[in-house]
């Protein structure tokens, strides 16, 4: 079949809206109609190289849509579910799901070089195969991937705030509830308040935190965070150090969470000046491939007892997780639509993005006519 795409052709150049020729669903995959995507800031990665992704590509990893069609030995779905995709696919029977970490599941991980799982493509235009982001590819009116990659929703929930939980919300909620273990009374700090941020600071809320500290340097999600729950905001770590320090008596927050767009190893020193004595940093957010260096006191972190934590699709389990956060939202504990600032067609996919790094946008959404 025929269908429109986003697709990236050259590194630091703008996604081109291309006639994309879709191959039917194979073994064990699924076609799908998308109706959202989230625009995440790995989808940027992709565009400046931080990840270094093969090209050209079809990007777009945080979708949701409903199940037109399916492969031969497909059993997760059938046609007509509405779906989110796990932007990490989860067979749940490797030895990582089968010890409650999906999140990592050793299987899955073959689509993640955006082939599918026998090495070939079902995207193409202009002659070329096409790689898939994650094997997603959600910048698209339809794409085709693997079965793991899907976990059915209840159809009632709508698909446009129900992609967000296939990468942001699942990532800042689990950094908080799982990677940071925020307890009841805990003090908590927030650095960088996107789709990523925003979410971390609902889970850090909805676990019991007693102070929310919430730093960034744009006024908007400023706001936006108090909205939310952040008892007080910073525009910057130095800015937020004096802050913390005064209204904790110098303890400092037990959790902060990291989930600026690009992470930097040399703010890393800072960071864990807001980290009190056993206390935790959870790194989310993604730094350069390239980067090795990291600026650190470790005598800081031996004598403090401080600990630093990684964190991929906050160390969720997207096969429970993903019906329980959109449980949440449906009950009123967890707030997606405070998240979505502004929605695009699949047209105006490139000023999405602008909007994004020019700080315009909490979470901006795709929405496919």
């Amino acid at each position: 079949m025929q269908t429109k795409a986003a697709v990236l052709w050259e590194r630091n150049t703008p996604w081109s809206i291309e006639d994309v020729e879709l191959d039917d669903p194979k073994d064990g995959e699924v076609l799908v109609r998308m109706v959202a995507s989230g625009m995440c800031h790995s989808d940027d990665h992709a565009v400046t190289g931080d990840l270094p992704v093969s090209l050209p590509m079809v990007c777009g990893h945080e979708g949701a849509g409903v199940v037109e069609a399916v492969g031969p030995g497909v059993s997760r779905v059938k046609p007509g579910d509405h779906v989110v995709f796990a932007f990490i696919p989860a067979c749940g029977e490797c030895p990582s799901c089968s010890t409650g970490h999906q999140n990592l599941c050793d299987n899955g991980a073959g689509a993640l070089g955006g082939l599918k799982m026998d090495g070939t493509s079902r995207h193409h235009a202009q002659g070329q195969d096409l790689f898939t982001l994650v094997g997603l590819g959600t910048f698209s009116h339809h794409t085709v991937v693997h079965e793991w990659s899907c976990v059915p929703i209840d159809p009632q929930i709508p698909l446009e705030r129900a992609c967000l939980v296939g990468c942001g919300v699942t990532t800042g909620w689990g950094s908080a509830v799982y990677a940071a273990e925020v307890k009841p009374g805990d003090d908590v700090a927030i650095i960088g308040i996107g789709g990523i941020g925003a979410s971390a600071l609902m889970g850090a809320k909805l676990a019991g935190a007693e102070r929310i500290f919430a730093i960034d340097p744009i006024e908007l999600k400023r706001d936006e965070a108090k909205r939310l729950g952040a008892t007080h905001v910073a525009a910057s770590i130095d800015e937020a150090f004096g802050l913390i320090q005064q209204e904790t008596w110098g303890r400092m927050c037990s959790k902060v969470i990291a989930c600026v767009g690009v992470g930097s190893g040399a703010d890393v020193a800072a960071t864990m000046r807001l980290v009190s004595k056993r206390g935790r940093l959870v790194v989310t957010n993604i730094h350069p491939m390239h980067e090795t260096e990291v600026q650190l006191s470790l005598c800081d972190l031996t004598l403090m007892e401080k600990q630093i934590v990684g964190s991929i699709f906050g160390s969720a389990n997207p096969l429970f997780d993903i019906p329980r956060l959109l449980r949440l939202y449906v009950g009123g504990q967890l707030d997606l639509d405070a998240i979505v600032t502004n929605t695009y067609p699949l047209e105006d996919v490139n000023q999405g993005f602008a909007d994004m790094k020019s700080g315009a946008n909490v979470r901006g959404v795709i929405t496919m006519s």
